[in-house]
């Protein structure tokens, strides 16, 4: 059910980042329905919970019933090995072939436990926690991380770490933990890395337009695959412009009116209440209406929106205004 690896024979190979409250289930599947370019996606993380019979609500989001459209490898957030190779494994049981483990997430609340990027300055954590996970995994195990949690030399000492184990590959986004989504990626740190692990090696930060994504894989010719998170969100349509060197010639506005539906659709029939409806949608239009030349007032409606009725109504409003998408 799930490859190792991307089956799209055309270069370049293209991952969608795991966004927690956005690339769900969902949205991978709306996605996949309405746009080209993505081949493989990492599903925002999921915890370990240690003594824990593993219930099917926990890992909803992976059943296979709601993951026929994309390729998906689940992501583990934890700091415990015992826990991550039961959940490990339960997920190998589902048909997957791979998991990955999240040594990158960013946030305060996780960071401070030792979880996500706060484990990046404890190497020897680290190499301890996969000495003893690697060996009782039924499947395989790649690492999405950042280059440290403080300072930027932190992933030196973890290269001899990674390069010591069977990982099927590393993504990094060039970043520390404590920059969260700030300031530029740092590049000269990423090409240090990619010289330095003997892994196939995924980039992840800020691809955002074709002529940054011309340059970047101009400059790192070794990289296996590119990670696109809020790239995608803004504009569905990179990928697969991305993926095929051009700009797609349909219609754009009434495609994304269609993308939009479907997925407005897809959560009504998952989430409880109208109130969670209504802010899940609100959330992905802070990315959606970027996208949009002179839309900024028809925006302002829809994020004033208090009710269900009131949100349709706006959502109407901005799509036949006329705006034209300029990406």
């Amino acid at each position: 059910m799930c490859p190792l690896s991307p089956t799209s024979p055309n270069p370049p190979r293209l991952w969608l980042a795991p966004l927690r409250g956005f690339t769900d289930a969902e949205f991978r599947t709306a996605f996949a329905r309405h746009f080209q370019g993505i081949d493989l996606a990492i599903a925002p993380f999921i915890t370990t919970h240690g003594g824990r019979r593993i219930k099917s609500t926990h890992v909803r989001d992976l059943l296979p019933a709601n993951n026929r459209d994309m390729v998906v490898i689940p992501q583990i957030l934890s700091k415990h090995p015992d826990d991550f190779a039961r959940l490990a494994n339960h997920l190998f049981e589902m048909g997957y072939a791979c998991v990955n483990l999240n040594l990158g997430c960013p946030f305060p609340q996780v960071a401070n436990k030792g979880r996500g990027s706060g484990m990046l300055p404890f190497p020897e954590r680290i190499e301890a926690f996969l000495e003893a996970v690697i060996p009782r995994l039924a499947g395989r195990m790649s690492i999405k991380t950042r280059l440290g949690r403080h300072h930027p030399n932190e992933i030196q000492q973890l290269i001899p770490v990674f390069n010591r184990y069977p990982l099927h590959e590393i993504i990094i986004h060039p970043r520390t933990g404590v920059q969260m989504y700030t300031g530029r990626p740092d590049e000269a740190a990423f090409a240090a890395c990619l010289r330095a692990l003997s892994l196939p090696v995924v980039y992840n930060g800020d691809i955002t337009c074709r002529s940054d994504f011309n340059r970047l894989t101009a400059s790192f010719t070794g990289v296996s695959g590119w990670m696109i998170g809020r790239g995608v969100l803004a504009n569905p349509f990179l990928p697969g412009s991305l993926k095929s060197g051009r700009e797609d010639r349909e219609s754009n506005t009434a495609r994304f009116h269609r993308f939009h539906d479907d997925l407005f659709a897809r959560y009504g029939r998952r989430l409880h209440g109208p109130g969670h409806l209504l802010n899940r949608m609100k959330g992905f239009w802070n990315y959606f209406a970027n996208g949009f030349r002179g839309s900024a007032r028809a925006r302002k409606r829809i994020h004033k929106s208090r009710t269900l009725e009131q949100y349709e109504e706006a959502v109407h409003f901005f799509f036949s205004s006329g705006f034209d998408w300029v990406g």
